[in-house]
Parts: C-alpha cells; sequence; structure tokens
C-alpha cells in the first residue's frame, strides 16, 4: 500500500493495523503515519455543494460536522457505526475502505452515494468510484505506492435523502451480517435517481445497479421495492459463518432494501433542499 518495495503500510488511525501487527498477521518495515497531513485530515465543503473528506479524518470529527450529517446523514451514520467511542477517536474512512472488509460499514454508504477517492501515487493523482477500490476480502486495487488521499461527495439535488442500516447479533459494536445503503432523489413523488450499496453478502461490497433500476420511476410503490428487493438478493454471493448462513444473509439483503428505501425517502421529503 505504501512505498518501501511493497512492505509498507499506511498508518491512518491504526485500529485495524495494530491488531493485526498484534496477531502477527502483518509485519510492516515501514509504518507510514499520515495523521499530520493536512490534505488528509480535513473536511471541506466544495463549491458546488459537495463535499471532500481526508480519507485519515476521524469518525467523531465525521459526526461532529455541522454541514455534512444534515446533507449525507445515510454517510455519517455509517461511518458512526465503526467500533466504540474511543476507536471513533481513530478510525477512518480511509482505513475502513483500504482494509477490505465485504462487512465494512462505511463502504456501502459511500458507494450509494456515489462518492469517489483520490489515489495518489508514483504516477500521480487518479479518481476512482469508491465501489472500485476493493478487490476481494483484505485486498484493493491499490498500486504499489498508491494510498487514498480523500473522498468526494457530489453536491445534492433538492429532494435527495441517503441511508444505512445494517443487521448485527448485538445490539452494538459486532460486525454486520448484511449492510446496505441507499441513496435516492425524490421529486413531485417519483424516485429520479437511485444509488444502491450492499456489503457482507460477497467478497467485496456491492454496487447493486438492478435494484436502483428498480426504485427509478416508481413513487416506491411496494412492487417497485420487492423488486429492487429482489435485485438485492439476486446479487448475493454470501458465505456461511458464524453470524449468519448463505439463506439468511440472502433473505435479510432485502428486507433491509425496503426499510432503508423507506428512511431515504422520508428524509429526502423531510429536508430535501440542501
Amino acid at each position: 500500500m505504501a512505498a518501501a518495495d511493497g512492505a509498507g503500510r499506511v498508518l491512518a488511525g491504526g485500529t485495524d493495523l495494530l491488531v493485526q501487527m498484534r496477531a502477527g498477521a502483518v509485519s510492516p518495515g515501514v509504518i507510514v503515519d499520515v495523521k499530520k497531513i493536512a490534505e488528509m485530515t480535513t473536511i471541506e465543503e466544495t463549491a458546488d455543494g459537495g463535499f471532500r473528506i481526508g480519507a485519515a479524518v476521524s469518525g467523531a470529527e465525521i459526526g461532529d460536522h455541522p454541514r455534512l450529517g444534515q446533507v449525507w446523514p445515510g454517510v455519517v451514520e455509517a461511518i458512526n457505526l465503526i467500533g466504540s467511542t474511543q476507536i471513533q477517536g481513530r478510525a477512518s474512512p480511509g482505513g475502513n475502505l483500504c482494509n477490505a472488509s465485504p462487512a465494512a460499514d462505511s463502504v456501502p454508504a459511500l458507494v450509494a452515494a456515489g462518492a469517489t477517492v483520490t489515489v495518489q501515487g508514483p504516477d500521480g493523482r487518479r479518481e476512482v468510484p469508491v465501489e472500485k477500490i476493493q478487490a476481494g476480502p483484505g485486498r484493493t486495487t491499490l498500486g504499489r505506492g498508491e494510498i487514498v488521499v480523500s473522498f468526494t461527495l457530489p453536491p445534492r439535488p433538492p429532494g435527495s435523502g441517503d441511508a444505512y442500516l445494517r443487521l448485527i447479533p448485538r445490539t452494538e459494536m459486532d460486525i454486520a451480517v448484511v449492510g446496505c445503503g441507499v441513496s435516492l432523489t425524490m421529486q413531485g413523488g417519483t424516485c429520479t435517481a437511485a444509488r444502491v450499496g450492499l456489503g457482507a453478502v460477497a467478497p467485496t461490497v456491492l454496487l447493486v445497479e438492478d435494484a436502483a433500476k428498480a426504485l427509478i420511476g416508481s413513487r416506491l410503490e411496494d412492487e417497485a421495492l420487492e423488486a429492487a428487493a429482489a435485485a438485492c438478493r439476486a446479487a448475493c454471493r454470501p458465505i456461511n459463518d458464524k453470524r449468519g448462513t448463505i439463506e439468511y444473509r440472502t433473505r435479510i439483503a432485502g428486507v433491509l432494501l425496503k426499510r432503508v428505501a423507506a428512511i431515504a425517502a422520508e428524509r429526502a421529503a423531510a429536508g430535501g433542499k440542501h
């Protein structure tokens, strides 16, 4: 991920890296702490009404931002589900993405938001959709020497809302059995734009385009929601583990889609002018 002939690691928050080091899973030759790099540790509203979030900004800072949670509540609530209050003081969206867990909470919401990342490396900078970063459990598409510098969230049209929900076995501080993020725009009661992100049901977090297509042009009637839920179930490629079976995860993906879409629509109606 960092230089040093590929043996380096970036310390964005350390909440994953330090655990992996203590367990002997990784032994980086070089650790690069990026918490003092201004571009990676600041949040700014862009001229067009979007946001640029440094990859190393802590979840606590994101949750405290006066505007971000008003415009992108689903993104903020997803990031704020990462770990405990203490973890939130260090954990970052960049680390959550690059750790490449299929169950990462922030990633489905960022995918649903249409977020992109700025990647910096030996050959310069490039912009990449969030859903193109993960390559599989613990693996990314970043080249040698490349790091994620920041996330860009696009401006929101009036009548827009987003939300994120996950199912976990416990009430808090657990890993998602399924996570679902939905972002949509409602105009005159009709859905005119939508994106759906689905986590913990495949080797990577998924952008479920067929679910979005089922919502667009509808008034979120039961038939449209069921079609979108069916698309989510069809996209699932989960595993059996101690938190859930393949059958259970697949069914829950459709259930969460309906619930999250309803919350996003409610938010769009309540405050869709940003």
